[in-house]
């Protein structure tokens, strides 16, 4: 018998801004063709099969949509015909339930909800016109969830392949103030360029985030393992045998090297919760919380890799309280890290400068609504001009 051809379609992985070189990179390891990078995104070719794999694999995505068409929108009646003439009885039946997202960049509308609203209008009266009947909307498990992006006059419409944003891992159960997002904590870990082996701190750890995607790297875990449920799985078209094989396969891949990870966390109670979260990941067997100051912390030898992502000062009372930590990074960086390469991201550069070590790199990073730089500081041995000469 031979065997089914399966068609490639464009899809678009969504990212965060200065991560759009390092899913790039993801895709073309996990086999996509035709990639191109954009803004907050990464364009890409594939069958339905690479789909499921890009929704278990990718640690830097948020979500992978699916474009189904694109039309000029200057106005609300043009969205409402638009999508209207889409035939969503391909898509969804009469009885299910969907939802609309809506992405504006464009000086021709101010109000995504109500866009959204627009669009829901026009798939609903096509089935009623249709069936008699309309399906319904539901915002938290839809079966079909629909994206639209509408930048200037055009609006591309997709289905969102992933339903929950894919940074949604499923292992992280206890949060601090303000974690960090797991897709951003990923591409940290990736952009430093640890090689997965050599001892891995985060001395500031929260609970346990960095951590935690570390692990999942190092032992090739892939982060949708944890997930119960991705939007594909509701489709019309999903096909239980083919998303079977593809994460089969994936696990397969798992492995258990003995790497070792430490965290590092000042608060009894956040370092409590990290404890918990990387029980919830399976991954005690390789990370150990700490529950100490950084400053006070006794690291193994090098080398090692340290990614930290300290407070940025936005909670704190005084500028003195953030600038003396950061002093106290560098103090601490070149008293007992040696040998060790630190990364570390924050959104308050005047702090980062009081660190006092000449960064070797600077990557322009977004932690939400807040632009960031990641640095890279390297802490050698000896002398930089005999860890030079020494072969690097």
């Amino acid at each position: 018998m031979a065997k089914e051809i399966r068609q490639d379609f464009r899809m678009v992985a969504t990212t965060m801004f200065g991560l759009e070189d390092i899913l790039a990179e993801e895709l073309l390891k996990l086999g996509a063709r035709d990639i191109q990078k954009l803004n907050r995104a990464v364009a890409f070719a594939g069958d339905q099969g690479f789909m499921y794999k890009a929704n278990l694999n990718l640690r830097t995505a948020l979500r992978v949509l699916r474009p189904i068409k694109t039309f000029t929108v200057k106005n609300e009646a043009q969205l409402y015909d638009g999508v209207r003439r889409i035939d969503w009885s391909a898509y969804l039946d009469v009885a299910g339930t969907l939802a609309v997202d809506t992405v504006l960049s464009s000086d021709l509308f101010t109000h995504s909800q109500f866009l959204s609203l627009k669009a829901k209008d026009a798939i609903v009266d096509q089935f009623r016109e249709a069936y008699g009947q309309r399906p319904s909307v539901d915002l938290d498990r839809p079966d079909l969830r629909i994206n639209l992006l509408i930048q200037g006059d055009a609006c591309t419409v997709s289905l969102d392949s992933s339903g929950d944003s894919l940074h949604k891992r499923g292992y992280r159960d206890q949060t601090n103030l303000a974690p960090i997002n797991e897709v951003l904590a990923a591409g940290l870990v990736l952009l430093s360029g640890w090689d997965r082996r050599s001892t891995f701190i985060d001395p500031m750890c929260g609970s346990g985030t960095i951590l935690i995607e570390a692990g999942l790297l190092a032992c090739n875990i892939p982060p949708g393992y944890y997930r119960e449920e991705f939007g594909f799985q509701r489709w019309k078209d999903f096909d239980a045998g083919l998303w079977d094989t593809i994460y089969d396969i994936s696990m397969k891949k798992i492995n258990d090297y003995p790497v070792q990870l430490i965290g590092v966390e000042i608060s009894r109670n956040v370092a409590r919760k990290a404890r918990e979260n990387v029980k919830l990941a399976k991954l005690e067997d390789i990370i150990t919380i700490h529950n100490t100051a950084f400053q006070e912390f006794e690291p193994p030898p090098g080398p090692g890799l340290l990614v930290i992502n300290p407070p940025y000062g936005e909670r704190m009372h005084q500028d003195e309280d953030i600038i003396g930590l950061y002093a106290s990074i560098g103090d601490t960086f070149k008293q007992k890290y040696k040998g060790y390469t630190g990364w570390v991201i924050s959104s308050n550069i005047e702090a980062l400068k009081r660190i006092g070590l000449r960064p070797s790199r600077k990557i322009p990073v977004f932690n939400g609504p807040l632009e960031c730089r990641f640095m890279r500081f390297d802490m050698y041995e000896g002398s930089k001009k005999q860890a030079k000469t020494g072969g690097e």
